[in-house]
């Protein structure tokens, strides 16, 4: 897992990097933090009450990587279950999503992996699915089932066990994962680099209309500007 705390975005890209535009999306159940989460990447923010989102809300962000700029589309989904029907026109052509639980409730880790699930059955077969456990900073109510353990054992082990859980439920499944804090920034901007990290920069898509639309589509001579602007949020 990364260090906690945010990784400082590097300045700019190198000259002649590739500028490369992919579609994410996050899916979870409603209030374990997606909204928190990407207001967090995108605008350094944290807000205790935020309003719950309805149908869907749509921010962009850059990373840079050594040799390539990469712009997320990212799509913030509603949890709640009325807004289901939605999700797929959402995470269709989606070239990464993350798949958001609260390490306090053991239920929305099951619905967590129902939305793995029905991305393998029905996204994209390449797709990059990223696992988060968010609310990290509440490790001490984390809502995890083990055996009982001598009190002291139990200490030592408490922030651990579910972590071991989650890690291999992600191995098994090919999927990336780590904890996370929204409200201290704990291994948010980490989360999203190792997905640009991941998605292949090789072959661009053809851009289609959002939000079901496939984005994976080298900007470097289509829309040179953007290079000047990458990674100033």
């Amino acid at each position: 897992m990364a260090g906690r705390g945010g990784a400082a975005r590097p300045n700019g890209p190198a000259a002649g990097n590739k500028i490369c535009q992919f579609k994410l999306v996050l899916l979870g159940e409603s209030a374990v933090g997606k909204s928190s989460l990407v207001l967090r990447f995108v605008k350094g923010q944290f807000h205790e009450y935020q309003e719950s989102t309805i149908g869907a809300a749509f921010l962009t962000q850059t990373v840079c990587l050594d040799d390539t700029t990469v712009k997320f589309e990212i799509w913030d989904t509603a949890g709640q279950e009325r807004y289901h029907s939605l999700a797929p026109m959402y995470y269709r052509g989606a070239q990464a999503a993350i798949v958001v639980y609260d390490i306090t409730n053991t239920d929305t880790f099951a619905r967590a992996k129902n939305w793995v699930k029905e991305l393998q059955r029905q996204a994209s077969p390449n797709i990059v699915i990223a696992l988060a456990g968010n609310k990290a900073d509440l490790a001490s109510k984390r809502a995890v089932e083990f055996q009982p353990l001598p009190h002291f054992l139990s200490i030592l082990f408490l922030a651990s066990v579910g972590n071991q859980e989650a890690q291999a439920y992600a191995d098994d499944n090919s999927l990336l994962f780590m904890e996370t804090s929204a409200k201290t920034a704990m291994n948010v901007n980490e989360i999203f680099m190792a997905i640009a990290k991941k998605l292949p920069k090789n072959e661009p898509q053809n851009a289609a209309g959002a939000p079901g639309g496939t984005r994976g589509v080298n900007l470097q001579e289509s829309n040179p500007a953007s290079r000047s602007q990458c990674c100033s949020n």
